[in-house]
């Protein structure tokens, strides 16, 4: 029984991602690599001052994808989506994503009535084509006073879903934690997007950190709702691992539930500097055992 006991928990011990120790990192030579895409929000004043050699230094960490956080007005960064698509390539990753959105006024969200809203995805869906993107996510929303008006907010949704699918593409939402604690008439407002809104056109990009926040599990949704996370932000309160809280094992070992299909690290605050915390955040998942190669086979 002893003996059971000791392999057991060895066994637990490798099967984490718990950090190793240094002397076990020299003992592995051999690189590893997996399919990781950064949220270039990550290093957002880096990219200010210096977009080439920032966007240099993400693919030369191991990133093997982006995505982006500054489109407006058919651009990305100020580049054209062609030029945008040849920086990423050029430095050695593939353009994944991007969040964008547009919100409803008054009068849409009385009226029902999409049109112009629809035209402003026309030229954001030709653009994020143009870019090689394969999802458009939204990264939030303004809380709606009502039922009525998220129930039409689903609507749009939709709407903008179906768009973006018969281009190629795929549409998203992100959430914060707003959407855990916010009630809407008795109903938690996440979990209303989720049950309101077509699988066939809107998926979730489940950002782990906020949902924690929102005291909430991420594999709890993974369960109630499976095959909805295509996309995971994989997020902590800095680097990630660092503040203890969000339980990556069980998110990594529950990941075929979720559907996820990417893996997407992104770093608001940081314990270092920008580079070096994304760089952290990085080998962190490089080293845990648990992180598939990739998720999209």
């Amino acid at each position: 029984m002893r003996i059971s006991i000791i392999f057991a928990t060895a066994i637990l011990m490798l099967a984490s991602c718990t950090p190793k120790t240094t002397e076990t990192a020299k003992e592995a030579e051999a690189p590893v690599k997996k399919d990781i895409a950064l949220q270039l929000y990550s290093l957002r004043d880096d990219i200010g001052k210096d977009y080439d050699g920032t966007i240099k230094k993400a693919g030369e960490m191991g990133y093997t994808s982006v995505e982006a956080a500054n489109y407006g007005e058919g651009k990305f960064y100020g580049k054209t989506p062609e030029e945008f698509k040849a920086s990423i390539e050029a430095a050695g990753m593939t353009v994944l994503s991007s969040h964008t959105g547009k919100g409803l006024s008054k009068q849409e969200l009385a009226s029902k009535n999409f049109s112009e809203a629809m035209k402003w995805w026309d030229e954001c869906i030709a653009a994020h084509k143009a870019a090689g993107m394969k999802y458009i996510v939204t990264p939030g929303m303004e809380v709606p006073k009502t039922l009525k008006d998220l129930q039409t907010y689903c609507e749009y949704y939709n709407e903008v879903g179906k768009k973006c699918k018969e281009n190629g593409l795929k549409f998203g939402y992100h959430n914060h934690d707003f959407e855990l604690k916010n009630k809407i008439e008795d109903k938690v407002m996440y979990d209303y997007m989720i049950e309101n809104t077509n699988p066939e056109y809107v998926f979730f990009e489940m950002d782990v950190y906020w949902i924690v926040r929102g005291g909430q599990s991420p594999v709890d949704y993974f369960n109630k709702y499976k095959n909805r996370f295509e996309l995971l932000h994989i997020k902590d309160n800095k680097e990630l691992g660092q503040s203890g809280m969000v339980g990556f094992d069980a998110i990594f070992k529950n990941t075929d539930a979720a559907g996820t299909k990417h893996l997407v690290v992104e770093v608001e605050q940081y314990n270092f500097t920008p580079v070096e915390s994304v760089k952290k955040s990085f080998d962190y998942l490089i080293d845990c055992p648990l992180v598939k190669a990739s998720y999209s086979n």
